[in-house]
């Protein structure tokens, strides 16, 4: 399956079959791809819950306004938004970046001053707001790669968030949960996956200039 046959086979899965799992393999694969997704800074100001056992998807299950992705889903992601950049969180950035490349942490002052200079001039929603649109790119890496795995998915905003939070002990001074994504495998039962996907057509779409 190319990637464009893929595409066109996703769609928002209301219903999963319950009784299938996504292989390991195939879970790290997709994960992998939402580490790799392109990061401004490369600063990564999230944090990826991946919920597994059931027991922790059905304690879940009363945050979602439409549970039947949760109750039926293999697994659930939960992607947590950074709300600040803290000298520790750049600390620990740098610090890493000083081990994989192995160079001296020192050598790295000016780019460390540009970013600290960068988040002193925000406010804190600007902050959150830059850290949320890195989450969604890390989603749609997900959902692509996912695709690609012949793994179906349901990509969820319609939560509650203080449920959410009490839950994965999430401190909301500190971060905020942005979007969550269902996956597994399509249930039989499950009518949307017989309808056309509808899109803008070419002309309506895209302007060449």
């Amino acid at each position: 399956m190319n990637y464009l046959e893929a595409l066109s086979r996703r769609y928002s899965v209301k219903k999963f079959n319950p009784k299938m799992i996504i292989p390991q393999e195939t879970l790290l694969n997709i994960l992998e791809s939402g580490k790799l997704a392109a990061s401004s800074l490369g600063l990564q100001p999230y944090k990826i819950f991946v919920v597994e056992s059931q027991e922790m998807k059905e304690k879940l299950i009363p945050a979602f306004y439409n549970p039947s992705q949760i109750s039926t889903c293999s697994h659930l992601v939960i992607l947590i938004s950074k709300k600040n950049i803290e000298e520790t969180y750049l600390d620990g950035y740098f610090r890493h970046i000083s081990e994989v490349r192995d160079q001296p942490v020192e050598s790295l002052d000016l780019f460390r001053n540009s970013i600290t200079g960068h988040f002193g001039r925000q406010e804190h929603d600007d902050i959150l707001n830059w850290a949320e649109k890195q989450s969604y790119i890390v989603l749609a890496n997900l959902m692509y790669a996912a695709a690609i795995e012949n793994i179906d998915t349901c990509p969820m905003e319609g939560f509650r968030q203080d449920i959410i939070e009490e839950i994965l002990n999430i401190d909301p001074e500190k971060a905020k949960v942005t979007v969550t994504l269902a996956l597994g495998y399509r249930s039989e039962e499950d009518q949307f996956q017989h309808m056309k996907k509808v899109r803008k057509p070419n002309e309506k779409l895209f302007k060449f200039i």
